[in-house]
């Protein structure tokens, strides 16, 4: 299994909205691509939020990626999920066991 460790920095104000956003669409839309969602959290000062997302391994990470990205439903959702971040860091992390 592989991970990708995503942390977000939410834009000023947009936390609410994100969270709204997160629940009712990208994470149902994340599992229908076969991606998992281990689990997702917020930071002390409402600014951050922080997830991470599993892969079977990185050929599958990428072709899951490739599926999700290039997908019209992204196309179509990309403009109002990136408004909502000012920032986006995300790292490929493995379990240490």
């Amino acid at each position: 299994m592989v991970g990708q460790l995503r942390i977000y920095t939410i834009n000023k104000g947009m936390m609410e909205s994100w969270l709204k956003l997160f629940h009712e669409l990208i994470a149902p839309k994340t599992l229908e691509f076969g991606m998992g969602i281990q689990s997702a959290w917020t930071d002390e000062e409402n600014e951050r939020f922080i997830w991470i997302r599993t892969y079977e391994d990185m050929e599958d990470l990428k072709k899951k990626e490739e599926e999700f990205y290039g997908s019209e439903w992204w196309k179509e959702n990309m403009p109002t999920i990136r408004g909502h971040l000012a920032r986006r860091q995300i790292e490929v992390i493995k379990p240490s066991a």
